[in-house]
């Protein structure tokens, strides 16, 4: 296993604070570019990474695929962008491509950026009867409908995946509740992975396994790692304290989950891919950027690496 962080595509601290923590593999989200599953995009941010001293593995970002999701006219051409990033990718030896499948229009949800935690660090939370007081999204889709065009999706997209021999790695819904304001969810359980890995049964398909997803399922952490095994391609290691209609992010070493099990059942399966902290706590003072709520500050990721490290020795 290797510990990494998410970056962007260009330099700034948050490069230079990895390299000093001794990571040299990255994952990275394109904020605010344009276009960057072509190829000269791709090429470009891959060596910039290669001279600053990391490793390209994992492109955490999607296309446009809300027309896909929902089975609406214009997916195929929306598939034949995601088709363009993975080719691109097994060009360009990147190895895993980590997606969603609900995240449009819903994306991550979170219903509070300031549940206190220890020292007044602060976390964010989920209420799902708060959530629900909103207006429905105004989509018109069934769960029936949801899974018939992922399988849809998957019959155009592993292939092609196969082909460039680049790992497709599905994440979680977050939260892993549906429906969510009249909108229907399926990556929400054990259960349902299990069926979604049947779809289409290949290496090359498998699954992002976030840890905070899979508590808030209320699942056996170390059992669900033993049993999906082979088939985990990237890690998100993290916590919630609640289950899928009510939780709080959590510390690290605060949460329910025995994280040591954890680290200990990922090794036990052969696990070798990347691993990084998601979600962390905002600490004091932290306004330097525009990403000042929690979940994606640095001190608490500081914490987080330093916190996976010692798991891993």
């Amino acid at each position: 296993m290797d510990s990494t962080v998410m970056l962007p595509p260009k330099p700034d601290d948050r490069w230079t604070i990895a390299r000093q923590l001794g990571i040299d593999t990255a994952v990275v989200r394109f904020w605010g570019v344009d276009d960057w599953w072509e190829f000269d995009t791709l090429l470009r941010t891959r060596n910039r990474f290669e001279d600053h001293g990391f490793s390209l593995d994992v492109v955490e970002d999607r296309p446009p695929m809300e027309k896909t999701v929902l089975g609406e006219a214009g997916r195929d051409e929306e598939i034949e962008t995601v088709k363009t990033l993975l080719r691109n990718m097994g060009k360009l030896g990147i190895d895993t491509y980590c997606w969603v499948w609900t995240e449009n229009p819903l994306g991550v949800l979170r219903t509070s950026g300031s549940i206190p935690l220890r020292g007044d660090s602060r976390t964010t939370s989920y209420e799902h009867t708060d959530q629900q007081r909103a207006d429905d999204y105004p989509v018109n889709v069934t769960e029936e409908e949801l899974w018939d065009n992922l399988q849809y999706f998957l019959d155009e997209v592993v292939p092609v995946a196969e082909e460039a021999d680049v790992n497709m790695a599905l994440h979680p819904d977050d939260p892993p509740i549906s429906p969510i304001r009249g909108v229907p969810r399926i990556v929400t359980s054990v259960e349902n992975y299990e069926r979604i890995l049947d779809m289409y049964d290949s290496p090359n398909h498998g699954l992002t396994f976030c840890q905070g997803n899979f508590s808030a399922m209320e699942a056996d952490i170390p059992a669900a790692i033993q049993q999906f095994g082979e088939k985990i391609h990237f890690v998100h290691f993290r916590d919630v304290e609640g289950g899928a209609d009510s939780f709080v992010e959590t510390w690290h070493d605060e949460g329910p989950t025995d994280m040591k099990a954890a680290i200990e059942a990922y090794q036990d399966v052969g696990f070798d891919g990347p691993i990084r902290p998601d979600h962390v706590p905002k600490m004091c003072g932290e306004t330097d950027r525009d990403e000042t709520t929690p979940e994606y500050t640095d001190m608490g990721r500081l914490f987080a690496i330093g916190y996976i490290e010692g798991m891993l020795e």
